[in-house]
């Protein structure tokens, strides 16, 4: 079968191979997937790169999600059945089939495509993680969404509306704030035209944010947290800008705002039932047709190398997929 692999460390997009290799078979309480569409972030290109925080080492396929049809049970497998659509994060790769553990895969929920499951598995369950747990966002709250073009800023965007709060999106260019006002967000501002959005946030929202959901760091953080009204949560999702800011503590404490850090991953392996009950909560919102994972374009599967080089590049906006 054909898979995308790196062999030496660097950038995705001049390294990526494309190689055969055996398919895989299911072992005891596995599952193997007929792969229909491969999920890849920018921690994936950070993997690549040999500058992700956990360190793989070549040859190694760098993706996040898979989702596809079951092809095969492995020995013990009755929750599921040939046939039935799946999602799962657990041996996830660049390839056409995968085995995968069965108590780690999940069913696509309603009528969700393959390519928006794949959504499901990070980028919504780090946010459901970030504003419902972390946060304890309420309906009627505002929240401020930097990057909010990306992956989980898409992400953040569907869930706040979902949960009934006004969203205020930031994001770069007049393509990527009509995504955020198509996805819903109630205000939208481009910081290429207004680099400090700092005034404009603050009366929009009466004088500052209950919620910040900040990917960025460097700049954009500190625009972020003078935005913070009484009382918010400054939620740390991560530094995609690159610059990963320092904080004077004595604005945190005189305008009493929490800066609340977000590790989903490391969240999930203290209590693994809790990805259980995040990937509920989300399936009755798709079943209910309250969220709608937003997707680049897909790429076919013979475009690794370029879907990694537009994620890098930040040319894509919501989820980045590539497609059999």
């Amino acid at each position: 079968m054909r898979s995308w692999q790196v062999n030496d460390l660097g950038d995705p997009w001049d390294l990526l191979e494309e190689v055969e290799i055996d398919a895989p078979t299911p072992g005891r309480g596995q599952i193997a997937i007929d792969v229909e569409a491969i999920g890849v972030a920018f921690p994936n290109v950070l993997q690549a790169q040999g500058k992700y925080q956990v360190r793989y080492e070549p040859p190694f396929s760098p993706a996040t999600e898979i989702a596809g049809r079951v092809a095969a049970l492995g020995e013990g497998v009755s929750d599921f059945a040939v046939g039935d659509r799946v999602m799962t994060m657990d041996g996830a790769t660049i390839s056409e089939r995968a085995v995968a553990m069965a108590d780690r895969s999940f069913r696509i929920p309603g009528e969700l495509s393959a390519g928006q499951s794949t959504a499901l598995l990070v980028n919504y369950t780090t946010t459901w993680f970030a504003l419902h747990e972390r946060a304890q966002l309420q309906a009627g709250e505002t929240v401020l969404v930097t990057a909010a073009a990306g992956g989980v800023g898409t992400a953040a965007i569907d869930l706040a509306k979902a949960a009934g709060a006004i969203v205020i999106a930031v994001a770069g260019g007049p393509d990527k704030i009509a995504i955020c006002k198509d996805l819903g967000a109630d205000f939208a501002i481009d910081y290429r035209a207004t680099p400090d959005f700092v005034d404009e946030v603050r009366e929009i929202s009466g004088g500052g944010v209950d919620v910040c959901y900040e990917v960025v760091g460097g700049d954009t953080f500190h625009h972020s947290r003078r935005c913070m009204g009484w009382d918010g949560r400054l939620l740390i999702i991560g530094f995609a800008g690159g610059t990963i800011p320092d904080s004077p503590m004595n604005h945190a404490l005189l305008k009493n705002y929490s800066i609340v850090g977000v590790h989903w991953g490391a969240s999930i392996a203290r209590d693994p039932s809790s990805l259980v009950r995040q990937q509920e909560a989300l399936a009755e919102l798709a079943e209910a047709g309250k969220i709608s994972p937003h997707m680049h374009p897909p790429y076919p599967f013979g475009e690794a190398r370029q879907a990694f080089h537009d994620l890098a590049h930040r040319k894509t906006t919501g989820k980045v997929v590539l497609e059999l």
